[in-house]
């Protein structure tokens, strides 16, 4: 096998310096798609989708477990998957093994939530297994895979709930993209209310809060502690004003240039 040159340190810190460049290239393009997959048109669901859980039947409206946001990952195990009943998809479980824990989305007002067509003895008997039992996980009983698209593959959906209990669908991804995609911070970046960086808008590495509403905002607030405190401005997706009892917190301080053309960071 042909490996790379061995070359000095000057050389070696140049082509770092060299590549870190096209990193910082990617990360604010990344950033900048991230921002337009959460500003994606809505669609409203219409059907009454059931679904079958570790208390009995429920409906999509009960997964958001009184939360805005619900993501809905569809794992493969059921009859007919390659393993069962010993075992699920591997791809699907390599995918929910980078799931973090819930209680980090659920601080964001977001549920995660996995689904298939498994009985649910089995779900928890597989649950259990992996270590996943603090990750909902539901039995498909309709039509909701054929409607979303993940009848066929894996892949995860994003909905959003009003205050009227009225649910839209707001992201999916599948396939390669979704593989790529996945990581613990990858949920944080999907539908209309998470914190992340706002790197394609103003230029300056700055934590941010976004949220759909200002009630969603509010509670957002009040849940996050440091990372507020380190928020400089807050970004609405849907155009909606700020409550009267909410305000920005104060920017920082740019950092002095010196010191940020010294950054060591791919971001």
């Amino acid at each position: 096998m042909k490996m790379p040159p061995v070359v000095s340190p000057q050389e070696w810190k140049g082509a770092r310096e060299k590549l870190l460049v096209k990193e910082k290239e990617l990360t604010h393009t990344r950033d900048a798609l991230a921002a337009e997959r959460r500003r994606m048109p809505r669609m409203a669901v219409d059907k009454d989708y059931r679904f079958e859980g570790t208390a009995g039947p429920v409906s999509l409206v009960d997964l958001f477990e009184g939360r805005r946001q619900l993501i809905i990952y569809r794992f493969f195990f059921e009859p007919g998957v390659a393993g069962w009943p010993e075992s699920g998809c591997p791809g699907c479980s390599w995918v929910t093994d980078q799931i973090t824990h819930p209680a980090h989305l659920n601080a964001r007002d977001t549920t995660i939530a996995l689904v298939s067509r498994a009985p649910q003895p089995d779900i928890e008997r597989w649950k259990a297994r992996m270590g996943w039992e603090v990750i909902p996980w539901y039995t498909l009983t309709d039509e909701f895979d054929a409607d979303f698209d993940v009848a066929e593959w894996h892949g995860t959906n994003v909905f959003f709930r009003d205050d009227d209990d009225r649910i839209f669908r707001t992201y999916f991804v599948d396939g390669r993209g979704e593989t790529v995609q996945v990581g613990h911070g990858f949920p944080f970046q999907l539908g209309g209310l998470r914190l992340f960086t706002d790197w394609q808008s103003t230029g300056v590495r700055s934590g941010v809060v976004e949220a759909a509403d200002p009630d969603a905002l509010q509670r957002t607030l009040r849940g996050q502690g440091e990372a507020v405190e380190r928020a400089v401005r807050l970004v609405w997706v849907y155009g909606l004003p700020p409550g009267p009892n909410v305000t920005a917190p104060p920017a920082r301080p740019a950092r002095p240039a010196a010191r940020a053309a010294r950054s060591s960071g791919s971001g």
